[in-house]
C-alpha cells in the first residue's frame, strides 16, 4: 500500500463524513439561529425551549435525508471494500 493510495483513502473517507454530517449538522444551526433570535426578541431565556424543535428537526432530517445517508455510506463501503486487492498489491 502506497502512502498515496493511504491518502486517498482518508481523503475520500472524510470527504464521506462531511457529506453524512452536513444535514444534521446544518438543520441543527438553523433551528439554533431561529430559536436563538426568537428569544432575542421575546426576551425569554430558557435554555430548555431549543431542546425539543431541535429534536423534533433533528428527527425530521434524519427521515428525510436517511434513506440518501445509507445509500452514500453503502456506496463507499463496497467501492472500498472492491478497492482492496488494489490497495494491497494483489491485483
Amino acid at each position: 500500500m502506497t502512502p498515496e493510495a493511504i491518502l486517498s483513502v482518508g481523503e475520500s473517507a472524510l470527504h464521506v463524513t462531511i457529506l453524512l454530517s452536513a444535514p444534521m449538522l446544518l438543520s441543527a444551526l438553523a433551528i439554533g439561529l431561529f430559536i436563538g433570535v426568537l428569544q432575542a426578541a421575546t426576551q425569554i431565556q430558557e435554555m430548555t425551549l431549543s431542546f425539543i424543535p431541535k429534536l423534533m428537526v433533528l428527527v425530521a432530517a434524519l427521515v428525510v435525508a436517511g434513506p440518501w445517508m445509507l445509500g452514500l455510506i453503502t456506496d463507499f463501503t463496497i467501492q472500498l471494500f472492491q478497492s482492496i486487492p488494489e490497495l494491497i498489491g494483489g491485483g
